[in-house]
This record gives C-alpha cells, structure tokens and sequence, in this order.
C-alpha cells in the first residue's frame, strides 16, 4: 500500500546482495515496495554471480527507476555490500538479506533514534518467516565468538552486533569507518567485525525491539562456503581489533582447517597495517568491549 512521500525527509537506501536467492528478490522487493513509507528511498541490488536469474525480474518491473541493479563476478558478501553502497544515494543506508518481508512505517521508525542521536547504527527486532514469534533482538557475541540472539529489552536498547540480515546507518558513519572489511572473503564475520569496529571507534550500535521483519532462516547456503575463508574472515577480525592474547586465543578455535596457514594468509594481505591504522583512531579497546557486553572471552 503506497503512501504519500515527504520530499522533505532524507533519502534512503536500501542495499541489497544477492546470490542465487531464486523468487525471494523479487519478494523482497515487492515487500519493501509496498510497505508504507513516508521517505524517499532506493533498493540497490548488487547480484554476485548468481547462476539462477534472480535480479532478471527487475528489467521489467513496473517500478524499475527505483531499482538499480548491478552485477559482479563473485566478490563476496563484504565488497557487495560496499560497491552497493558507493554507488548508493541515500543519507541513510539499510543493508537487507534478499529474503525478508517488511511492515509498514518500518523505515521511517527505525531511523527515528538515529536521527535523534541515540544510535549510529540500529537493527529491528528480527523474526522467524516460517515461525514468527521466534525473534531475535540484535545479537551478541559466546565464549567462542559465535553469534547469539539476543532477548527483548527496552527499546532501543546497546546491542554488541547488528545483524548483516537488516540494520541501518547513516552513510557518514559507514564511510567514516570504512564499511565493511574489502579483505574479507565469500562470507563471514562482515556484520561482528563492522558492528566491532563502530563500536571501538566511539560509535553506538542499538536494537529497535518494537520494529519488527521477517527473515527466511535456512539451513544451508544457496552457495558454496568453505571453512577456510570463514576462517580467514574470523582472524582478520581478531588482527584487526583484538589484542596479542586474544589473538592466539582465536586461533586455537580454528578446528576444521590449518590455524597456521590461516594466519599466514591474513597477515601476507597486509593485515598488520590495517592494525595499526585501527588501533591508532579508536577510542575503546576490546577489553572494553568484551566487558560492556559481558562476552567472556
């Protein structure tokens, strides 16, 4: 259902990476289209590669000039997300998996705490599509930095990590950190490594519990990860952010795949550098983080 635009509000945009999602791009899609919204905004689709046609609808979709569609050669959930980004328009940029279902106003109430300074970077409470009262409000880090739901708070509450499946930034804030990790690979790790880096960067990250989407949870990927790279995601992040100890104390969580070799690979793409130039503008340390949000590790 469409609403009057208010030419006065920012512009949004919502990116979009996809890689052979089948129907839910264009459901998606139409989702985000029909739910009520008085700002303006844009969908930019970066399809990586897909080998099933999933971004052809999008030629002729009767709402077309607000899509921009553009497609890259396997680059990897990371540097998608970024291209989308760049060629982006919006103030404001949500980052959305391509299989979600939105409600109306759902926009426009999820920028309200950063507009009003209360969050740089914020994610609505997320639901199971298939099960809808399992939700999941933001998510914060276990003793082996794996990814845990969060339970409801207050809104908006501090979350640790803002889920990659949907949150928004205002694109100062984004560009100012440097987006998501360029070094990253294939997938993994993108969304703790930013929500990190804001966070040791002086930046606040926080959960919407009252705006509520519907993300498709699947048990496999539509594509092919291997351990190695989400390995190699996962001690980037460390070298980038985590002291010696906690370092080595990551490697030793590397079980299906060689921790040397691994660690090897990071710091030969000049990881270390890429160290130093974080450790040299934040203004928290890890302990800090880990302490905030009572991570024990």
């Amino acid at each position: 259902m469409m609403m009057d635009i208010n030419q006065t509000l920012p512009f949004v945009s919502i990116i979009i990476p996809a890689k052979n999602e089948g129907t839910y791009v264009e459901s998606t899609v139409a989702s985000a289209m029909e739910s009520k919204s008085g700002y303006p905004f844009e969908i930019v689709i970066v399809d990586d590669d897909s080998a099933d046609g999933c971004c052809d609808f999008i030629a002729s979709h009767e709402e077309s000039a607000r899509i921009r569609l553009i497609r890259t050669k396997g680059i990897g959930a990371a540097k998608a997300r970024n291209l989308g980004a760049g060629v982006s328009k919006g103030k404001y940029l949500i980052f959305c998996d391509a299989h979600l279902s939105f409600e109306d106003l759902w926009i426009d109430r999820l920028l309200k705490p950063i507009e009003a300074g209360i969050a740089d970077g914020i994610c609505p409470a997320i639901a199971n599509m298939d099960s809808p009262n399992i939700t999941g409000y933001g998510q914060t880090l276990d003793q082996r930095l794996q990814v845990q739901w969060n339970g409801r708070q207050e809104a908006p509450f501090p979350c640790a990590i803002l889920p990659g499946g949907c949150f928004a930034i205002s694109r100062d804030v984004f560009f100012d950190i440097g987006g998501f990790d360029e070094g990253f690979k294939t997938w993994g790790y993108e969304d703790v490594e930013l929500s990190l880096k804001m966070w040791l960067f002086g930046y606040k990250c926080s959960t919407l519990p009252d705006v509520k989407i519907l993300h498709l949870f699947r048990e496999s990927h539509p594509y092919r990860i291997g351990w190695e790279h989400v390995y190699y995601n996962f001690m980037r992040m460390a070298y980038s952010h985590f002291s010696e100890d906690r370092i080595q104390r990551c490697k030793k969580l590397i079980t299906y795949s060689n921790a040397d070799h691994i660690e090897s690979l990071v710091i030969e793409d000049g990881v270390l550098e890429q160290r130093h130039q974080y450790f040299s503008r934040r203004k928290y340390t890890d302990d800090w983080f880990m302490e905030k949000f009572n991570i024990p590790f």
